[in-house]
């Protein structure tokens, strides 16, 4: 267990130190640009996206995806998601993207769902975790969007939890191991909470959904038959 670890005089003292304020709707550019520093640095950002906050690091650095994986308790063959800002980022990260994904992606995104297929050989081994394939989002909060474009290059969307514990949609409610470690904490507010993006496998001919979440099956069905 790692809730122990820390108590809450440390732990709200790291909060301040490490937090910045930032308006959901219209976020500073100011507060996104110090973001920017710190993931092309090599850091870590803690940061809101629509339901959960998140874990953002740049995606092609071995050793800033490595913390990721360090700060989470995650297992290394447990592969990470990644944020991209628009769908014309996709071609350098994926092989291959299918009608079906394509009309996934015009009626979903930005946010609401993850979609996961072939990943490049180019792609970071530990973001795949082996499996040679990618998850990837368009986020839709307005503060993760703007960080992913200024970034202007794919960053790491996993959750700010200890692997195996809830996500977080405040930042009073995250592990004090995550808040010790990460470097910076883009404080939004209460998020809307709930189950996070609806995964969904589209790397073979028909999409499986591998985690449900904001999009039923049902709505995905549809979509899909409507193709």
């Amino acid at each position: 267990m790692f809730k122990k670890q820390k108590n809450s005089g440390d732990t709200n003292k790291a909060i301040q130190e490490k937090s910045r304020i930032i308006n959901p709707a219209h976020p500073s550019p100011i507060i996104i640009e110090e973001a920017v520093s710190v993931i092309k640095g090599g850091g870590v950002v803690l940061f809101p996206t629509r339901c959960l906050y998140g874990l953002a690091a740049d995606a092609s650095n071995p050793r800033a995806v490595e913390r990721i994986f360090r700060i989470k308790r995650r297992s290394f063959q447990n592969p990470l998601s990644v944020l991209v800002k628009d769908q014309n980022e996709i071609g350098g990260l994926v092989q291959h993207v299918s009608p079906e994904a394509t009309s996934i992606m015009n009626s979903f995104w930005p946010g609401k769902i993850t979609l996961v297929f072939k990943a490049l050989p180019v792609i970071l081994s530990a973001l795949t975790a082996g499996t040679g394939k990618i998850g990837v989002r368009i986020p839709g909060h307005p503060v993760a969007s703007r960080l992913v474009h200024r970034t202007n290059g794919a960053i790491t969307g996993t959750s700010a939890n200890i692997s195996g514990f809830p996500g977080a949609s405040r930042i009073s409610d995250i592990d004090p191991v995550i808040i010790s470690e990460v470097d910076l904490i883009l404080d939004a507010g209460p998020l809307k909470g709930g189950s996070g993006s609806t995964v969904v496998d589209v790397s073979e001919e028909t999409p499986k959904i591998l985690r449900r979440g904001e999009i039923s099956p049902e709505k995905l069905l549809t979509i899909l038959n409507h193709r």
